[in-house]
């Protein structure tokens, strides 16, 4: 039985970008649509590939032309990270078309990755988009409706019951999965997440030795949920430097499960002398601290 198709906001802004750029990125964390959503905006004129599994990534690796040749655009190619070296030539094929919009639709979990490859190769010649687990908008199916807190006249079943389903919300989190399958233990899907996470993101990256400490200082982090961190403090508790940390949460930015949220100032000088702000999207919780 296939799962019902959750409408994003992001999709007018995907065939907008379709129409202007030659190639589209479309990054964010694992389970969090992407694919789905390039198959409901674009699967109708658009051949699929998954470069994920082993043979197909070989395939692109050993000769990248040939290929492209067997997959003409428009294409979408999923999880590209696994096959950077594709770029340059991808970027080969759409010189020679450049006038040509829609041609590669992109997708990756990866930021790290991505942006080096795209930096060198396809600047100038795509649209980044990003994608994050559902809103409270999306969730309901109203995008166009304000939400409870946003209308004056919707503010009063604020208190109480919403207040308490507002929190069940962000314990389950936004993960179109858990939203289409309401059923769904998400004590279980959480865990099962961070795992794949750990054996999959964070071996690839190659900046994390001991994953068994990683795992603690996600926990720290989930931990300290809503508060003021100081990764001094957590570096101390874990008993791991602080060099660790901040190597460690730069991984966690790179997969899209925490998101830096820098000041806004009037006097741009400023920005840069403050502290900074960040926001984790863990799978359970969302926490905001300063370092």
């Amino acid at each position: 039985m296939s799962r019902r198709y959750i409408p994003r906001a992001l999709e007018p802004v995907l065939r907008r970008a379709a129409r202007q750029f030659p190639a589209m990125v479309l990054t964010g964390p694992r389970q969090a649509g992407k694919t789905t959503l390039l198959k409901h905006v674009f699967g109708r004129d658009c051949a699929y590939v998954s470069l994920e599994p082993p043979d197909v990534r070989a395939s692109a690796l050993a000769d990248p032309r040939g290929f492209l040749e067997m997959s003409p655009p428009p294409v979408i190619f999923d999880e590209v990270q696994y096959a950077p070296d594709l770029l340059p030539y991808i970027k080969e094929r759409i010189d020679e078309r450049r006038d040509a919009h829609g041609q590669y639709f992109l997708t990756g979990s990866q930021n790290l990755l991505l942006t080096e490859g795209i930096t060198e190769s396809l600047a100038g010649r795509t649209a980044m988009v990003r994608l994050l687990p559902l809103s409270r908008r999306e969730e309901r199916g109203r995008l166009l409706d304000p939400l409870p807190w946003e209308s004056p006249a919707k503010r009063v079943g604020v208190r109480g019951i919403a207040r308490i389903d507002l929190w069940k919300g962000w314990l389950r989190g936004g993960y179109p999965e858990l939203a289409a399958e309401p059923d769904r233990d998400i004590s279980l899907w959480h865990s099962s997440y961070i795992q794949t996470y750990l054996e999959r993101d964070v071996r690839s990256l190659r900046q994390v030795g001991d994953l068994t400490s990683f795992q603690s200082f996600l926990r720290a982090l989930a931990s300290r949920s809503g508060q003021l961190l100081n990764l001094t403090d957590v570096a101390r508790d874990l008993g791991i430097a602080v060099n660790t940390c901040k190597a460690w949460m730069s991984v966690l930015e790179a997969t899209f499960q925490v998101i830096v949220l820098r000041p806004y100032h009037a006097n741009v000088g400023n920005a840069s002398s403050r502290r900074r702000k960040y926001t984790s999207l863990t799978p359970e919780r969302c926490a905001t601290w300063r370092v």
